[in-house]
């Protein structure tokens, strides 16, 4: 008979944590990162390593985390004490990518910001006649097009700037020259950014049960709006030229390495892995939910919607190249410049451009929103994991979100800052990078598919689900996704540049040895804790590493697994096991 937590939350409907799971890894890359990538990257061609690496690393490690979650039903954490205590400091390796992640309230700041503008007319980014704009500001309208066809205009592209650029510059950001030059905070930024995290709080204050009901609206609707600016897109002139642009072919790409590191820091930072906010939702599971089934399914959802996404960026990007008649490789950006600078740009252009603007940043913030509450309750959770008999009082989680939302707000004041963007630049480069998600993703598959065994994870997602996890899954947890996270960890120090800005801007070198601290923080809590277990453990070093080594209990596993387990531990050792309490 299982042994279940009676204090800890679960999803009343199962649609609740599919929302809530499809909200977490369908976010704003999916739509400013990955068209990007697959134009940059050879455009169809791009496709062959984006899906080898989603296959063999995306799904494996999503369903992993996925089974972790549901079958310890413990969040980030402690999730590992249950599963190799050896590799537990993971969770607060995580638990520092966490942290640092929580600088993306910003973006959500910007896209609101954004959307309040989006009900001026004109569009303030359409106009060079507001009070931040230059000399050099350029009107980039299908009139001025017209303009620059007749002969009675010259447009410098080298020294003029686009009424959007310098509305995002100087309106938005009011951007210094470095981050030496901190400057004032921008009032309109910080209040949205305020208002962020007051939705955030509100979102998950009490648990799966407002969270529940919240994703009802948050994933469901950034869907519709997608679908709204699909078909607009693909009806407007020059359409067709975006797509080409997006999916034309070109094999001679797939020769550079570049491509398939950014092919596989794609996949993960999309699926959301090493991230914990897929442990901790699968953690609010039935125990016998089919995760098998549903972690399959929210795999395919988060790819297809990253590629429909590229069909409306580009379709619309296309149009605005055919209205300035200029190659569409001067229009395309990636990130930021993407979401506030190239297709504000494009539905600025296009008829009723306030309507569409508003669809594209409704979409954009809820998008983040579902990524970032989801983050936010995995701190959360991790906390109330640690610390269950203070915590699992009542008003205790909504206390400590409160001061914790207040905390994460009062550090992120810089982010308001003239500034600000440079910060963001810099966490966002070294805090949470590609680098540190696969040190942990190679962590987990080790504690897995080696300490636990992942013969031991099939047994358990057939005695959850009735389905046996083909043998793929198994190939993958022990030897084909470490591998392939090795590899590309050790490429990514080998192809390391330091970070500049999209202006040629070097940072100091003060702010490079600060981002290298920032990238070890997260990787550095798995050794430490490592070394800190065997040094408390008793026993000789090898009774020390074969205790740590294997799982010492468990609530979900079959009664026969854990017992074979804990035979292992004790012929490996020489330390009888026969007192410890299992839960069975």
């Amino acid at each position: 008979m299982e042994k279940k937590d009676e204090n800890r939350e679960q999803w009343r409907k199962k649609r609740e944590y599919i929302l809530a799971a499809a909200g977490n890894v369908v976010g704003i890359g999916n739509v400013w990162r990955f068209p990007y990538l697959c134009y940059k990257n050879g455009g169809g061609a791009f496709l062959l390593p984006y899906c080898i690496f989603a296959l063999l690393c995306g799904v494996p490690l999503f369903l992993m985390e996925t089974v972790i979650g549901q079958c310890t039903q413990e969040g980030s954490a402690t999730c590992w004490t249950k599963l190799c205590p050896l590799a537990q400091g993971t969770g607060f390796s995580i638990i520092m990518i966490q942290l640092y992640s929580r600088l993306y309230s910003i973006v959500l700041a910007w896209a609101f910001l954004y959307l309040i503008y989006c009900f001026r007319d004109p569009l303030p980014w359409a106009t060079c006649s507001n009070p931040w704009n230059t000399d050099r500001c350029v009107e980039l309208t299908s009139a001025n097009r017209t303009a620059v066809d007749s002969g009675n205009q010259t447009v410098n592209w080298t020294s003029d700037k686009s009424s959007v650029s310098e509305f995002w510059e100087r309106g938005v950001l009011s951007m210094s020259r470095g981050i030496e030059e901190v400057g004032r905070v921008q009032w309109e930024l910080l209040l949205c950014l305020l208002a962020s995290w007051v939705v955030c709080y509100f979102c998950i204050w009490k648990g799966v049960r407002s969270t529940g009901k919240v994703v009802y609206f948050t994933a469901v609707f950034p869907y519709v709006t997608l679908a709204i600016l699909l078909v607009r897109g693909l009806t407007l002139p020059g359409a067709l030229q975006g797509v080409i642009y997006y999916l034309y072919p070109d094999p001679s790409r797939l020769a550079d390495l570049q491509v398939w590191l950014e092919a596989c820091a794609q996949v993960l930072f999309s699926y959301g892995v090493a991230s914990g906010s897929i442990i901790t939702l699968g953690s609010y599971n039935k125990v016998k939910n089919n995760c098998y089934r549903d972690s399959l399914w929210l795999c395919v959802l988060n790819s297809c919607t990253s590629f429909v996404a590229g069909f409306a960026v580009f379709s619309s990007l296309g149009f605005m190249a055919h209205e300035q008649g200029m190659p569409i490789n001067m229009v395309v950006k990636s990130g930021p410049g993407l979401a506030f600078i190239a297709f504000p740009q494009a539905v600025a252009m296009m008829p009723v451009p306030q309507l569409w603007a508003a669809c594209f940043f409704i979409m954009l913030f809820l998008l983040g929103l579902d990524t970032v509450f989801a983050g936010l309750e995995t701190l959360t959770s991790s906390v109330i994991d640690m610390f269950p008999g203070q915590m699992r009082r009542p008003w205790r989680r909504e206390i400590f979100l409160i001061f914790f939302c207040a905390f994460c707000f009062l550090i992120q004041i810089p982010l308001t800052t003239q500034g600000g963007v440079y910060l963001f630049q810099l966490f966002d480069y070294y805090g949470a990078n590609g680098a540190c998600i696969l040190f942990v993703c190679l962590v987990e598959c080790v504690a897995v598919g080696w300490a636990f065994g992942a013969d031991r994870m099939c047994d358990m997602v057939e005695d959850m689900t009735g389905q046996r996890p083909w043998l793929i899954f198994k190939l993958c947890w022990r030897y084909i996704t470490p591998l392939i996270c090795t590899a590309c960890f050790i490429c990514s120090f080998l192809d390391y540049q330091p970070l500049t800005s999209s202006g040629g801007y070097v940072y100091p070198d003060w702010a490079y040895r600060l981002g290298w601290v920032m990238a070890l923080s997260s990787v550095v809590p798995v050794p430490i804790w490592a070394v800190v277990k065997i040094c408390l453990t008793e026993g000789t070093l090898r009774q020390r590493l074969a205790v740590l080594w294997h799982p010492v209990k468990h609530p979900v596993i079959p009664k026969s697994i854990e017992e074979q387990s804990l035979n292992e531990t004790e012929m490996n050792s020489g330390v009888s096991t026969s007192n410890i309490q299992c839960c069975s």
